[in-house]
């Protein structure tokens, strides 16, 4: 990694992503390249099916980029929260490896930390959020099903759409959050979420744009029961809060790159 502290901190979690890393890589230095500040991007790729070394292939020149991972499944919440504990940047957030949110989408979040906000998130179900490629019916179902449980489950009635893979944090509330994050696997979003309201941190949620990448490797019926387990998990779960929540509060506003002036 470069030694130059970066304005924006990027971690995205692969899981045997073979197909589409590369691509995603390359879209994101394309875009990343052209803009005024200084960045980093954390690979962080398990599986068995080439993801990681292709990674590395790729950056094996540019030490803005970095890659760790492990041949076994850990988790997209451990991949991400050991990606956030090794960023430097002012803001720090994550985009999932399979690309249905575009970087470029980055241009409607980082002016909301110019107003204070502490966590952006994106949405596909709030404001100028656009779904370019819907999921098929049955995982639609399942969302909203997800959605009103996660409502009811975790006091969250403002959240629209937790699942969202384009999160961003100020370095304090990112670092602050991830030393407390405990779930390894697809419900952290829910309990980093949860960790805000505990933390009364200000958040944004930000519609975004949006497509299905098709990918059938979810299991509707298994997989809803071991989320629903997990959000019973996250609900039990409890926290040394008080110290932490004290030194967060007067989160500070990041320095604002010019293109991006509020």
């Amino acid at each position: 990694m470069s030694s130059l502290s970066p304005y924006l901190s990027l971690i995205v979690p692969a899981f045997n992503e073979s197909a589409t890393i590369v691509r995603t890589l390359g879209a994101m230095r394309s875009y990343l390249g052209r803009q005024n500040w200084a960045w980093e991007v954390i690979v962080c790729a398990d599986g068995n099916d080439g993801t990681r070394e292709r990674a590395v292939e790729f950056c094996k020149d540019d030490d803005r980029f970095a890659v760790m991972g492990s041949p076994q499944r850990q988790g997209k919440g451990r991949g991400v929260r050991e990606g956030v504990m090794r960023s430097n940047g002012q803001i720090i957030g994550f985009l999932d490896a399979d690309y249905k949110t575009p970087i470029e989408e980055i241009e409607k979040v980082l002016p909301s930390f110019a107003e204070g906000y502490d966590v952006v998130i994106g949405s596909r179900r709030v404001g100028a959020a656009r779904v370019e490629i819907a999921q098929p019916i049955y995982r639609r179902a399942g969302s909203r099903v997800f959605n009103l449980l996660m409502r009811g489950v975790m006091g969250l009635p403002s959240v629209h759409d937790t699942q969202c893979g384009f999160k961003f944090f100020t370095q304090s509330a990112a670092h602050h959050l991830f030393s407390l994050q405990r779930i390894d696997g697809y419900m952290f979003d829910v309990e980093v979420l949860r960790l805000c309201k505990m933390l009364r941190l200000r958040v944004k949620e930000t519609g975004v744009r949006w497509a299905d990448d098709g990918d059938s490797r979810y299991d509707p019926i298994g997989g809803t029961i071991r989320n629903a387990k997990e959000l019973l998990r996250i609900r039990r779960m409890r926290y040394e809060l008080p110290a932490i929540a004290r030194e967060i509060q007067p989160a500070s506003i990041p320095q604002r790159p010019k293109r991006f002036a509020a």
